[in-house]
């Protein structure tokens, strides 16, 4: 059942992939649960969330030390790929040494950066102000370089259900280029480009707390990114900071987070500047071609 609605989402998306479309969710009396773009009787809007939401909060972060001359604000990158930060001081009282402008750098991985020496106009009072942070992954100043795609799966042929600018879920700047490829929960899913493991989530149960559901993210070496989303859990075979290379086992396929069936959601993205947004790309061969013997496939 689940693989004819996400089926039928398919085919919705794909008939007009210009502009968003609604989506109503319904359950009928047998308890079977129903996508369709038809305001039928009892359904209701089914509500998208972006797939792409990784909270770095834990990874990079401000920090503070105060001394006798006043604080020093770090900012800190615990991440194993670069971050553009941006860091701008506001609502100051009794502060020397704040920036004029906002401070905006590139954090190498796994590493720290003084941001500005703050010491109090008036010794007697204290200083105050408030940082506000923000922040994104990857490189901006770095170029993607032209790259044809192994299909990131071992077996098949797979159907694909929705494309680039899909109007289901496929039209937010993080994945309008993205793919869905229906395919059996436990299906082998590979590195299609090498590079080094970002970010990994591996411990969701069916919809979880994350729209990705499980996932993967790499780091390929010309600062875009490939992301293999809504991965079974317990799958996924690598680790953050491990360096991957094409046809690698990385996880099984899955049907976990704000998924409509088994299938695996690809995305490639790189940082346009303080944002991440999906990209163009293109596979080596079509998706619903012969199982990829190139990789492993079977």
């Amino acid at each position: 059942m689940l693989g004819r609605i996400f089926l039928l989402l398919g085919g919705l998306v794909l008939a007009v992939p210009c502009m968003a479309v609604t989506i109503y969710k319904y359950t009928d009396a047998n308890g079977v649960v129903t996508y369709t773009d038809k305001a039928v009787a009892g359904a209701q809007v089914f509500v998208f969330r972006d797939r792409m939401v990784e909270r770095l909060d834990n990874e990079v972060k401000l920090e503070t030390r105060r001394h006798d001359a006043g604080e020093t604000l770090l900012v800190r990158n615990d991440l194993f790929a670069p971050v553009e930060v941006e860091v701008r001081l506001e609502q100051l009282d009794n502060v020397v040494g704040a920036p004029e402008r906002p401070i905006r750098w590139v954090l190498a991985p796994r590493s720290s950066m003084r941001l500005a020496t703050l010491a109090p106009r008036d010794p007697t009072k204290p200083l105050r102000y408030t940082p506000k942070l923000r922040y994104a992954l990857g490189d901006p100043r770095l170029a993607p370089q032209p790259y044809a795609y192994p299909l990131p799966w071992r077996g098949g042929p797979f159907r694909l259900t929705q494309g680039a600018n899909g109007r289901y879920s496929h039209f937010t700047p993080k994945g309008r280029y993205a793919v869905d490829i229906a395919m059996p929960e436990g299906t082998p899913i590979v590195a299609a480009r090498s590079g080094v493991v970002v970010k990994v989530e591996n411990d969701q149960v069916g919809r979880g707390t994350n729209p990705s559901g499980n996932f993967v993210r790499i780091l390929h070496d010309d600062g875009t990114m490939g992301v293999y989303l809504h991965l079974q859990r317990g799958s996924v075979l690598v680790s953050e900071g491990q360096r991957v290379m094409v046809g690698q086992p990385l996880a099984r396929s899955g049907n976990t987070g704000n998924s409509t069936g088994p299938h695996l959601h690809f995305v490639v993205q790189r940082n346009v500047g303080l944002a991440l947004e999906s990209i163009p790309f293109e596979f080596n061969q079509p998706v619903d071609s012969l199982p990829n013997f190139a990789i492993g496939g079977e």
